[in-house]
């Protein structure tokens, strides 16, 4: 197409239509008549106008896609790179190269990147962005988002002719003919928006020369805190103390009745050291003495008479009427004593000590300073605590739930472990007051000379502490 000064460049020819069905039909027409660079301006969205004027299906999910992937492949290289290669991040055994972790950072960058291809994909394929546009030449056209139709034949299509596409469109009921000529208004982008996009990208680089002169340099002040909540954050170790709760205690203690995964138990006489059908029968009997303490009418001689029958002694303590466990209900083995001298050395000799005598080093430590209200720990080894008075069931709700100052260790020590650490205790009692007889008969003359050894030794210190006794008395 030529242009001179007095004709204009000729862009393609456009119809008007007044209702959607001739629309179609048109769009059908043109599409049978070979033409493919056509397009329909409707005010709302026309179903099947797409397969009307024989559009075929975008690329814009491919290129979408295409997105996706490049900022997946991106972001696991980088990861691996960084944290597996580059600077291995060493944290608690973990692999350096950890799908799962890089999994949040390859999502967003995924997402990114497939944003981004989805936008500029758009723009590409509509080729924008465009500051004019022949079509809306005409006044007519402003009808299109109000209530006509127009249907547009691109001049670029290679079945085009003006007179005969002109025609075409004529035959399809169309009321309304007109060709698009060049827009006379200027294409070129305005100045002002030039200047500002230059002025938008320069300032844009003030960040990145900022820190990339932050990293060459060296400065005397302190650093500017963007987030100075994550700076100094109250965070606290699990010993320390903090004023976020009204106990001043960092570590949390566990919700009650927690249980953690693993440990779950079916039998609660096992999980409590207590035995709960006899618990619940005693539970029955104090519901109705709790009952028969309440006047009710004919009845009312019926506390004094309860209370005569629970005797006239004091009350005895909830740790004293609990029915416990007796003995340990786990199979006793020397590895599983072994288990629990471990778990004994770990969290209970610090108080009590290796041999149970509560003489710990945390004891020590109290007895020097002269704390004033500590409570030294008690003896594994006093009668109070041997299995015929003190149940092992008992000694493990102690265990668990603590006693006095000392504090319950559930949340620490595994249930198991709690039954081991009695096991153990047991035979740290019974070694006090052990015989020859439980000794192989292999190794009984050894301790006897050993014994013979250590008592005449004892008798010689003895004896030697008695004669100087004896000369400083004479100095004296």
């Amino acid at each position: 197409m030529s242009d001179d000064n007095n004709t204009k460049k000729v862009h393609g020819t456009v119809a008007e239509y007044t209702s959607v069905d001739t629309l179609l039909d048109a769009c059908r027409r043109i599409r049978d008549a070979g033409y493919t660079k056509t397009d329909a301006f409707t005010p709302f969205p026309v179903h099947g106008i797409d397969a009307a004027l024989g559009i075929k299906p975008t690329k814009l999910p491919w290129i979408a896609l295409a997105g996706g992937l490049t900022g997946l492949t991106i972001a696991l290289m980088m990861q691996i790179w960084m944290n597996g290669i580059n600077y291995p991040y060493i944290i608690s055994g973990k692999p350096y190269i950890s799908l799962p972790a890089f999994m949040p950072v390859a999502f967003e960058l995924t997402i990114l990147l497939a944003s981004f291809g989805t936008f500029f994909g758009m723009w590409a394929l509509n080729g924008l962005p465009k500051f004019s546009n022949p079509i809306f030449t005409d006044p007519r056209f402003d009808r299109a988002t109000d209530d006509r139709f127009f249907l547009y034949i691109d001049a670029k299509d290679q079945s085009y002719d003006q007179a005969g596409a002109e025609k075409l469109l004529a035959d399809t009921g169309t009321e309304y003919i007109n060709t698009v000529v060049e827009d006379d208004s200027p294409t070129q982008i305005p100045k002002f928006l030039i200047t500002t996009l230059i002025t938008v990208i320069a300032l844009s680089f003030i960040p990145a020369l900022i820190l990339a002169r932050m990293r060459v340099t060296t400065s005397s002040k302190p650093r500017f805190h963007i987030f100075p909540d994550m700076d100094f954050s109250p965070a606290r170790d699990a010993q320390q103390t903090t004023t976020l709760f009204a106990d001043n205690r960092a570590m949390r203690p566990d919700v009650p009745g927690t249980i953690a995964r693993g440990d779950m138990e079916d039998d609660l006489d096992f999980l409590t050291g207590i035995k709960m059908e006899s618990l619940a029968l005693q539970q029955i009997n104090k519901e109705r003495q709790l009952v028969a303490l309440y006047p009710q009418g004919e009845d009312e001689e019926k506390p004094s008479e309860a209370a005569a029958e629970q005797g006239d002694g004091p009350e005895k303590s909830v740790m004293d009427t609990t029915p416990w466990v007796e003995t340990n209900p786990v199979e006793l083995t020397s590895q599983f004593v072994r288990q629990g001298q471990a778990q004994f050395n770990i969290y209970c000799s610090t108080c009590h000590g290796r041999d149970g005598r509560g003489n710990g080093l945390v004891h020590q430590r109290a007895q020097q300073i002269m704390a004033s209200s500590w409570i030294p720990p008690a003896s594994m080894h006093q009668d109070t605590l041997y299995s015929d008075q003190y149940p092992d069931g008992k000694l493990f709700n102690t265990i668990s739930n603590g006693i006095r100052k000392m504090p319950g260790y559930a949340g620490q020590i595994k249930v198991r472990d709690r039954w081991a650490i009695v096991a153990y205790v047991r035979a740290l009692q019974q070694s006090q007051n052990a015989s020859l007889d439980f000794v192989p008969d292999s190794q009984q003359e050894t301790i006897k000379t050993r014994k013979a050894e250590v008592e005449k030794m004892l008798k010689e210190q003895a004896e030697a502490e008695k004669k100087k006794e004896q000369e400083r008395a004479t100095k004296a």
